[in-house]
């Protein structure tokens, strides 16, 4: 192979014959790119590739599985595959002199614990943004939702699961009317849309998704004992029916590694390599702000470390602002059957620069499977000018592997035992359903001493009688005043005793709340 090899993937071969070895900078590769191409052009087999280039690299990757293809990066390709005389030949062709089978270091996961470790985050750590742009929230929601989260901190409530959300907005119903004052108008409707999102979110299987032990982001950057980078993969075949739910995960944990990582200022090669694939789900119908938000991490994660590649079927799905910081694509055929594709085609083939041998336009238009017109970053950052290139062959398998094995390599893994069950700890709903059930302990208390009451002192208590004093009743009972440094949730558990104090009240402790928590 090119001596030009060395730091650097292997991509293909391109030039006449396809006898230019074309590769992507490992120093730049944290710069960003782009893989795109109409369905069945070989993006997949592009994006096997690239990750057996960076492992291979000791880099890191963390990929969307969406077809449950990429799999086959636990084991080796073999001869006795009905494209192993294709592949060598191919190699031969592009003058992959090294080619060999191999499998990869590989690390299944998934969001609802079926097809690989299960991957849970805390609401909190999700934060309001993420949440409602999941819940698919009206501003006003998001409003009270940005409310809910501020008492939860006030308050000392670990929001950790959909259990936890559900409890406090609850509560926040109820006390809603004192909470106004505070914070603005808070809409029962509003409250009663939010919990019947969250209902058909649970109603989906997400609601594992939230709960602990929440994932390290340590574990996704990894090497195996030959130095190798660890390929996470992701199970999306399920995913993929909840859309909203993919992007929002995808992001949230793009923003983590954003927000937890150290600045590495600008390394010889990255630390992770994240792959965002059915790109075009993130940003549809998406609010600016979330857009603004990717946009800032995809601007300031390359200081980090962390280079991510977006993959879709149109370059025209991806933001322009966020189109202009992908440096290394990749650019499979485009369909041009209508006035809109082939403006899309002209669109993206301007975004190149031009090879004076051939139409970029054309190329992109005309390429076959597995060939692409592909431009990545030379010295400098400085873009390469655009080739038609042949994608290499992959060294592993093409194509799913068996369950059987599937389930090898996660019971295989140090991972299965510290992601494998779901710990419930005491959180804001335990919290919550405490005072709950002591707020009812102590109206029963109160109407029980009211009722030893004499009609004398029950009426003075009542305000009926004007004068005289109390009867048999101590008075040390309300002695001193309420100190002003008692927190908020002192306060509101004081107004619920002192309304709570009759039979209707404990009827409504019993009923509202204790429904609330029964078989929790």
């Amino acid at each position: 192979m090119d001596s030009s090899a060395e730091n650097s993937i292997f991509l293909g071969g391109g030039g006449e014959d396809y006898a230019t070895q074309q590769f992507l900078n490992l120093k730049y590769a944290n710069r960003h790119g782009l893989i795109a191409g109409a369905t069945g052009t070989g993006k997949t087999v592009t994006l096997q590739i690239m990750a057996e280039g960076f492992a291979n690299a000791g880099v890191p990757v963390f990929m969307a599985d969406v077809k449950g293809d990429l799999s086959g990066l636990a084991a080796a390709g073999s001869a006795d595959f009905k494209l192993h005389e294709a592949f060598t030949s191919r190699a031969e062709k592009i003058g992959y002199s090294d080619y060999l089978y191999e499998d990869f270091p590989v690390t299944f996961w998934d969001l609802f614990g079926e097809k690989g470790h299960p991957i849970r985050t805390t609401v909190s750590e999700m934060g309001p943004l993420l949440i409602s742009r999941l819940l698919e929230l009206s501003e006003a929601q998001e409003g009270i939702l940005n409310i809910a989260f501020r008492l939860a901190d006030e308050e000392g409530l670990p929001l950790l699961d959909l259990k936890d959300l559900q409890a406090l907005l609850v509560w926040l119903g109820e006390s809603r009317k004192d909470l106004s004052l505070r914070y603005g108008n808070i809409s029962v409707q509003s409250i009663g849309a939010i919990q019947r999102r969250l209902m058909v979110l649970e109603n989906q299987g997400a609601a594992g998704f939230f709960g602990e032990p929440a994932l390290e982001l340590s574990d996704l950057i990894r090497t195996d004992k030959n130095g190798r980078g660890q390929v996470n993969i992701l199970a999306a075949d399920k995913l993929m029916a909840s859309p909203r739910l993919h992007a929002t995960f995808l992001l949230w944990l793009l923003s983590e590694l954003f927000e937890d990582l150290p600045e590495v200022g600008d390394p010889d090669k990255p630390k992770l390599v994240f792959f965002f694939d059915e790109a075009h789900l993130l940003f549809e119908d998406a609010p600016k702000a979330l857009v603004d938000k990717v946009e800032q991490v995809a601007r300031l994660i390359r200081s980090k470390g962390v280079g991510v590649y977006f993959i879709t079927q149109n370059p025209a799905d991806v933001p322009e602002d966020i189109l202009g910081q992908l440096g290394n694509r990749i650019q499979h055929a485009l369909r041009a059957f209508t006035a809109k594709d082939r403006k899309n085609l002209r669109l993206a083939a301007e975004t190149y620069r031009d090879n004076p041998r051939f139409s970029t336009e054309e190329a992109i238009r005309d390429v076959g499977v597995g060939e692409a017109v592909t431009s990545t970053l030379l010295k400098k950052g400085v873009p390469s000018i655009v080739e038609r290139t042949l994608i290499r062959p992959p060294s592993s398998q093409l194509g799913p592997i068996s369950d059987k094995l599937r389930k090898e390599v996660i019971n295989a893994s140090d991972l299965d035992e510290k992601y494998g069950a779901k710990v419930d700890r005491r959180s804001a709903f335990e919290i919550l359903k405490s005072r709950a059930e002591q707020a009812a302990k102590e109206a029963e208390r109160l109407e029980a001493e009211e009722e030893e009451m004499s009609v004398a002192a029950r009426e003075y208590s009542s305000a009926r009688r004007y004068s005289g004093s109390r009867v048999g009743r101590s008075s040390s009972r309300n002695t001193g005043r309420r100190s002003s440094q008692k927190s908020f949730g002192e306060k509101m558990t004081k107004m619920v005793v002192k309304e709570l104090t009759g039979t209707t009240g404990r009827k409504i402790v019993r009923g509202i709340l204790g429904g609330l928590f029964k078989g929790r």
